[in-house]
């Protein structure tokens, strides 16, 4: 859907305005998704981020505030998402011997459980997402928001 019918909006007062209203309206559909697909997992999308992250370093623990510098959506709260995940059994946190202050959270076999379940259908919901572009298009549109946030 076009952007104009979407909105009910025929004019923008600039191209800019029109280019960041649409990236807006298409950051909410992508972020409405994404809930919507999380949720028979029993997860938000950033709970899925932190799993994402900590299966990365697996076996080994992250910090929470490595965590927090790794996560897609700065603005999260990264102890209260561990938390979370913790509760769920997706996580395990211990506080780190060097250091008292520090939290080290590592993931749980559930929680590599859960993310191997994730993956497949993931996949296929982004294949969907984008199966309009050719990889062409992919590789311009990946670097025309690099090239935004350049800014």
């Amino acid at each position: 859907m076009k952007l104009d019918q979407a909105i009910q909006q025929t004019t923008f007062s600039s191209q800019n305005q029109e280019i960041t209203l649409n990236f807006m309206y298409t950051y909410n559909r992508f972020k409405e998704g994404l809930k919507n697909f999380f949720k028979p997992y029993g997860i938000t999308s950033q709970q899925f981020n932190v799993l994402r992250i900590l299966r990365g370093n697996y076996p080994n623990p992250y910090s929470t505030s490595q965590v927090r510098t790794r996560m897609l959506d700065k603005m999260s709260d990264a102890s209260r998402i561990v938390d979370r995940l913790v509760k769920k059994g997706l996580v395990s946190r211990t506080v780190t011997k060097a250091d008292k202050r520090l939290v080290d959270v590592v993931i749980t076999a559930a929680g590599l459980e859960l993310l191997a379940k994730i993956d497949g259908p993931l996949e296929k919901a982004m294949e969907r997402s984008f199966s309009q572009f050719s990889n062409a298009e992919k590789s311009d549109f990946v670097g025309l928001l690099e090239k935004i946030r350049e800014n």
